[in-house]
């Protein structure tokens, strides 16, 4: 029964992704018209996840057992660990945060081998290293590249019509599709890894099936994501959609070689902030979305890294009043993050007011 519930998890696990993520990939084809259907973007969708997911095995193995030792990945271990990713996307969906699937999964495996005092703390340094260089290459790629562009136009303002337009249209459905293709290669690894890790699963077997079910979530759960997205991106022009869509499925793709689980989800936004900042200069950071972007970076991780150890303690080793402890510390931090915001608003609202403090 354990072992079933381990392989539902996954699978289920593996659904989410691909409705969550995957199918925003096409997002910028599907909102600029590239792609007029949605069934036809999140077909291509499915397609580019699936083969993406058949080169994921170096990620697969790292989160099998790069992080923590395999030895202690048991079926039980593996069903935590996956439940509390899964809670943590869930309750992320609930609260609207858009938490990666890469560090909540990282989080949860972190979680267990704090409890077990057994962490490859370097690999672990490494990879946290990744996180925060990976965004800021993104970043200053499409920013260069945005700066470039709009020089360009000036010099050329029929750029963007005619066939130029055709030809920046169909390449805008390329990068979309290596986009959901390095979802696939990097994202299908949170879901299997740990089975991979228990060795419940071959790699190979795992990829494959893994990429199926991510493949079948894009495809039947992603059209409201598709459509959320598709209507938020529709203030890029092709070229810039070409630009961010390309940029985070190229630096996927080489993490991804490396066996490196990335946040596909910060790398898209980190590319979006730099065509931002190219077109509108600083003025794009004064809407917080640096500072919302930093929350997430911090709470993804954290969040599934408490929920994985608790379960740990709460289940296995009967430790209730560490949980407890735990839980009260959350909750009160919660709070205080709570009491400041509505703080922040009653300050804004009396300045717009003209009250002032």
């Amino acid at each position: 029964m354990l072992l079933a519930i381990a392989f539902i998890v996954s699978f289920f696990f593996a659904m989410n992704i691909g409705a969550s993520g995957a199918a925003a990939s096409m997002g910028v084809a599907y909102g600029s018209g590239a792609i007029p259907k949605k069934s036809m973007a999140l077909l291509l969708c499915g397609i580019g996840v699936f083969l993406g997911s058949l080169g994921g095995g170096e990620v697969v193995k790292t989160i099998g057992s790069g992080i923590i030792p395999s030895s202690i990945l048991t079926v039980k271990i593996v069903v935590i660990i996956l439940t509390a990713a899964a809670i943590s996307l869930f309750a992320a969906n609930i609260m609207g945060i858009p938490l990666s699937t890469s560090e909540i999964t990282v989080g949860s495996v972190v979680g267990v081998g704090i409890a077990y005092q057994a962490l490859y703390f370097h690999k672990l340094l490494f990879i946290v290293s990744v996180w925060i260089v990976i965004p800021i290459v993104a970043f200053s790629f499409t920013l260069a590249v945005g700066k470039w562009f709009l020089t360009l136009k000036r010099k050329y303002p029929q750029l963007e019509q005619g066939r130029w337009q055709k030809t920046f249209m169909a390449l805008l459905v390329v990068t979309g599709f290596l986009e959901a293709f390095s979802a696939g290669m990097n994202n299908v690894a949170n879901a299997v890894g740990p089975l991979v890790g228990a060795g419940l699963m071959a790699v190979g077997p795992a990829t494959i099936f893994g990429g199926l079910f991510v493949a079948a979530g894009a495809l039947l759960l992603g059209h409201r994501v598709l459509e959320t997205n598709g209507k938020k991106i529709t203030n890029f022009s092709p070229f810039e959609g070409i630009a961010i869509s390309g940029t985070g499925a190229v630096l996927v793709i080489i993490s991804s070689l490396f066996g490196l689980p990335v946040p596909l989800t910060q790398i898209t936004t980190s590319a979006i902030i730099g065509i931002g900042t190219a077109k509108s200069g600083m003025s794009i950071w004064q809407k917080r979305i640096v500072v919302q972007l930093l929350k997430v970076w911090f709470v993804s991780p954290i969040f599934s890294l408490v929920i994985s150890y608790s379960l740990v303690k709460l289940l296995l080793d009967s430790d209730v009043y560490t949980v407890i402890a735990i839980f009260s510390v959350c909750l009160a931090t919660l709070g205080v993050i709570s009491l400041k915001k509505t703080v922040a608003e009653e300050e804004r609202s009396l300045h717009e007011h003209g009250g002032g403090i």
